[in-house]
């Protein structure tokens, strides 16, 4: 009897797994990362399903959240994650990044800074905001006047004049994404073997990113945003009063 209750106890177990399996939520489909030159591609149809392509398993738990997924800097390809999200923006990006240095995020965010559809608010701190990529988007903002492309810069600090540490953004109202993640290679854990970690010159951080949709954190993130946009928007203006007001006028005149 003992045996026999054994074997229907391992039958039940090894069918549980089996259903458990079954129930595995998966991609149906694979698509590149990047989209930025594919205007079919958008966020309307999002969905978290789409990156669990990007996780170690290639799958999510039966029981993961349908509205938020945490990974894992190391282990899931964020690199990836975080160019499928933000080079399918068609609409809007609010964006606040502490760190902001890999090559591949800035050619996608420049691609939308000068595409007058999108309404983008970046904001940067002012302690890192010397960098080369930093550099490249307040340049183009001086070339271009870019916030006649609706694209608004600014750099600064928080509140009470401490670093602006925010890490993340909302993408087209849809999708939001944060985290402890720097955008650089060791920040994401940019792979430098196709599709796993690990490999000669890998370097990888303690960090996590998590992507979610759901409605009120969307909300409330991008309000957040948009604070901390204008507290850094208005500690700039404090040290350089209406010099863009300035500026204008001067073309004005000499026009």
């Amino acid at each position: 009897m003992i045996g026999g209750a054994n074997g229907r106890d391992a039958g039940i177990i090894e069918g549980g797994a089996a259903m458990a399996r079954a129930r595995t939520r998966r991609p149906t489909t694979r698509s590149a990362s990047n989209a930025v030159k594919d205007s079919s591609q958008s966020l309307q149809g999002f969905d978290l399903l789409d990156l669990a392509q990007y996780t170690q398993e290639k799958a999510y738990s039966a029981t993961a959240s349908k509205d938020f997924h945490l990974f894992f800097v190391g282990r899931d390809d964020v690199h990836d994650i975080l160019k499928y999200v933000l080079s399918r923006v068609r609409v809007s990006l609010y964006l606040n990044m502490f760190g902001y240095d890999d090559e591949e995020l800035n050619a996608i965010l420049m691609a939308k800074v000068l595409d007058p559809n999108v309404t983008m608010l970046i904001t940067l701190d002012k302690s890192q905001a010397g960098g080369k990529h930093e550099k490249a988007l307040l340049d183009a903002d001086r070339q271009h006047e870019l916030a006649a492309f609706n694209t608004h810069f600014a750099i600064g600090q928080s509140s009470t004049h401490q670093i602006s540490h925010t890490k993340g953004f909302v993408a087209d109202g849809v999708v939001g994404g944060e985290g402890s993640v720097n955008w650089s290679a060791a920040g994401e854990g940019t792979f430098v073997v196709t599709g796993t970690p690990g490999g000669r010159g890998y370097k990888a951080q303690n960090n996590t990113q998590t992507i979610f949709t759901d409605a009120d954190s969307v909300k409330r993130f991008q309000a957040e945003l948009i604070a901390e946009h204008m507290v850094a928007q208005n500690q700039q203006e404090q040290i350089t009063p209406n010099a863009r007001r300035r500026q204008r006028r001067l073309r004005v005149a000499k026009g």
